[in-house]
């Protein structure tokens, strides 16, 4: 079963109104992971993903135990997408829900690299890629930009980290959930790069880029955590700012990053005109000004 999926995404905004959150076979207990990832901004359509593969496990479990021929549980994914759209933020929910629902001991997200799998001489490799196998079990390893383990050639040590994966796969099934992540085209070439990988990554989810208006949605919500109120004028500015961003954005730009970058640079120029102020009362150092966006 492949699903492939494209939804909005991220962070951690939570809905106008409380989202309505399944319950799984009508059990009594706190969902909070699934809580949480119903109350982000968007993603109706990877909601929607994570419910029905849950459903889906949750069932086949419970066939299982009716004696009752069931399909293999099989929960490993690829995310792809650029930076910043949340794959990290969505990785780090599904280890504990996964744990909620108990498909995983442990339920923590352990965020790899290349760097950390592949070692500098033959054996060397396949030793750090357990290594970190061993840290995960339990949990999710999230290997990002994964492509880059097959981008090397025949002879590249990432093919080892590869071929050490897919044969711990088969040995952890039970309590492992492994999350490739990367570029669109780049994530397509790598699961084609080995015959075993698009057998043992069912899952697929595309992450697009935030359009102009949830990436100011997700401003105004990084304002509203660090306790920030902006002034009307610098709302129509920073809204403004953005759209203009999001026209010319490049290839890869970096989403959620790039706002929060801009929250930062914003926090910062308040200060800056504060702190020359004879006095400071609270509505000051609460409210952002049009000066202060740029």
């Amino acid at each position: 079963m492949e699903i492939s999926l494209r939804y909005l995404d991220e962070p951690q905004r939570p809905a106008v109104v409380d989202p309505v959150v399944p319950t799984p076979l009508n059990e009594k207990k706190d969902f909070s992971a699934l809580t949480e990832l119903y109350s982000l901004i968007g993603l109706n359509h990877v909601k929607k993903l994570v419910w029905e593969v849950t459903a889906f496990a949750l069932i086949q479990r419970k066939r299982a135990e009716e004696n009752l021929k069931a399909e293999p549980i099989v929960l490993h994914m690829v995310f792809k997408g650029n930076p910043g759209t949340g794959k990290t933020t969505v990785a780090r929910i599904l280890g504990r829900l996964f744990k909620e629902l108990g498909f995983l001991s442990r339920g923590h997200l352990v965020e790899v690299e290349r760097a950390d799998l592949v070692g500098e001489y033959i054996g060397h490799t396949a030793q750090k890629t357990r290594e970190q196998i061993r840290r995960s079990l339990g949990g999710i390893l999230f290997i990002d930009e994964a492509y880059t383990l097959a981008q090397g050639g025949d002879k590249d040590l990432g093919r080892d980290a590869i071929a050490t994966l897919v044969k711990n796969l088969e040995d952890h099934r039970d309590n492992l959930v492994v999350i490739l992540a990367g570029y669109c085209e780049e994530m397509d070439a790598f699961i084609r790069s080995n015959p075993g990988l698009k057998s043992r990554f069912p899952i697929h989810i595309d992450f697009p880029d935030y359009t102009a208006e949830e990436l100011f949605e997700i401003a105004l919500h990084m304002f509203e955590q660090r306790e920030y109120v902006l002034s009307n004028k610098a709302r129509w500015k920073l809204r403004q700012n953005i759209m203009s961003y999001c026209r010319n954005r490049p290839q890869h730009d970096g989403n959620a990053r790039y706002i929060r970058n801009l929250v930062e640079r914003i926090v910062r120029q308040q200060a800056l005109r504060l702190i020359t102020q004879g006095t400071v009362n609270r509505t000051a150092l609460l409210t952002v000004e049009e000066s202060d966006v740029y």
